[in-house]
């Protein structure tokens, strides 16, 4: 049975339709990351679940009861946010005790549950430090600290770890997912960081326009995206257009190519994913198309080459490098090849990373 379900809800503002028909189920002790870009409505579903906003239509149901116009405060749900919220006239013990106290618990029970919130977070023996004196990461320790005191059974987080740098933000991520396999805590966490998503999640939930585009593990959302949006959005793509020639067989930039898929019929169009690192690079005429390297930037692990061929620009990415000029062939294994359905029509039809990242107004 899910811990939560979220039937129906729709939102909008200033007539703008922010979420529309979004329906998900939760259920107890996952680690559920909504993942998409500015404004695909993925804070407005937090808020919305935290008793922050209230959806216009639809029902959040917890455990089975109806909380959708229940206070904040009366739900059994805390909420970390970006800017972590701490009160900086507090020092560290007052920051995470002041639920505690607005809940009426005693004295020596809030004492014990400091020491025992601070041990988790990794900073025992911080209660009399000013929040001034913390760093970022720190901040954001307390943050958490402050909120599973309460014994939530849901945690939610909105982009926590944003205003942290590289290292610190993976260290962080680690520690996320510690915490919530040690409290048994369900985790809703908002990011537009694939990485992010990728790393922690147990469900991704990956969104756009207010819509729901695929749900799944970090494995079937990678390998196995339901669309154009979803490939182009997590990782990198390469999205041709191709024929199903039929079962087993597509035709992309006019050469035949071998893969998995079957179902789609015979001499149908379809979109063809594939993904960088899956394209093997060798002599000409040792592949299925011949072309030139482009260019060739080297990206830390591995080089990353842009190559001309069949009239399609592939990027392609591997350990060798291969020089911007060069002549080369191109040819991809059956299981690497993912074929999707193209769009019948314009809702259907996913939007671009480009244009969703160039608007402007971010409501969820």
């Amino acid at each position: 049975m899910a811990l939560i379900e979220l039937v129906d809800l729709r939102k909008s503002y200033d007539g703008e339709v922010v979420l529309d028909e979004f329906s998900l189920s939760i259920r107890e002790n996952e680690f559920i990351t909504l993942l998409g870009p500015s404004g695909c409505g993925k804070t407005t579903t937090l808020r919305i679940l935290g008793g922050f906003t209230v959806p216009d239509s639809g029902k959040v149901l917890f455990q089975g009861e109806d909380i959708t116009n229940l206070a904040p405060n009366k739900r059994n749900i805390n909420t970390v946010f970006q800017k972590y919220a701490l009160f900086p006239h507090m020092n560290i013990a007052e920051n995470i005790a002041f639920g505690l106290k607005i809940s009426g618990k005693s004295q020596s029970y809030i004492n014990d549950k400091i020491k025992y919130a601070l041990a988790l977070v990794n900073l025992k023996g911080y209660e009399q430090r000013s929040i001034d004196s913390l760093s970022g990461g720190q901040q954001q320790r307390i943050a958490i600290a402050r909120a599973i005191v309460n014994e939530p059974k849901v945690l939610l987080l909105d982009e926590p770890l944003g205003a942290l740098d590289l290292k610190l933000r993976q260290e962080m991520q680690y520690e996320l997912m510690r915490l919530k396999n040690e409290l048994g805590i369900t985790f809703l966490y908002v990011t537009h960081d694939q990485e992010e998503a990728l790393t922690m999640s147990d469900k991704v939930v990956v969104m756009n326009r207010g819509y729901i585009q695929q749900v799944g593990t970090p494995e079937q959302i990678y390998n196995e995206p339901e669309n154009a949006f979803v490939a182009d959005f997590i990782g990198d793509s390469n999205i041709a257009d191709g024929i199903m020639l039929e079962d087993y067989y597509v035709e992309i930039c006019g050469r035949v190519f071998k893969c998995i898929d079957a179902g789609f019929g015979k001499n149908r169009p379809v979109d063809v994913v594939i993904r960088p690192e899956d394209i093997v690079i060798g002599r000409p005429g040792e592949g299925i198309l011949d072309g030139v390297v482009t260019s060739t930037v080297f990206i830390g692990m591995h080089y990353e080459m842009c190559i001309e061929a069949g009239g399609f620009e592939w990027v392609a990415q591997n350990t060798v490098r291969h020089p911007e000029g060069e002549h080369v062939s191109i040819s991809v294994i059956p299981d690497n090849i993912q074929i999707m359905n193209k769009p019948q029509s314009e809702d259907e039809e996913a939007i671009s990373l480009e244009e969703v990242l160039g608007e402007e107004g971010e409501q969820g």
